[in-house]
């Protein structure tokens, strides 16, 4: 486990413009790309799961800890909760009166 500390962050440049050009994919798609409702919403969740993704290793630094296990488990039970909280909330907008 070595000091290394680069002068310029490379990393995050390529992060924030691969962010931008998700993010402006994802918009292309949704305004311009006349492909049809479930093929637009299929694709733009696709770009978001692959942006949050790219956040999480270019700038939250999921890889760059001694602690990968301890790291694993707090993202699988985030996800589990995220899921939980979207499911409820779309099941309660849906079927509760």
């Amino acid at each position: 486990m070595g000091n290394h500390h680069e002068t310029f962050p490379w990393k995050h440049i390529i992060g924030f413009i691969l962010s931008l050009v998700l993010t402006f994919v994802a918009l292309w798609v949704a305004l311009s790309s006349g492909l049809a409702t479930k093929v637009i919403l299929v694709v733009i969740v696709t770009l978001a799961i692959v942006q949050a993704a790219l956040q999480l290793f270019m700038f939250m630094h999921m890889t760059e800890s001694d602690s990968g296990k301890i790291q694993t488990i707090n993202m699988v039970y985030s996800f589990f909760i995220a899921a939980v909280v979207v499911a409820g909330s779309i099941w309660t907008m849906a079927f509760v009166l």
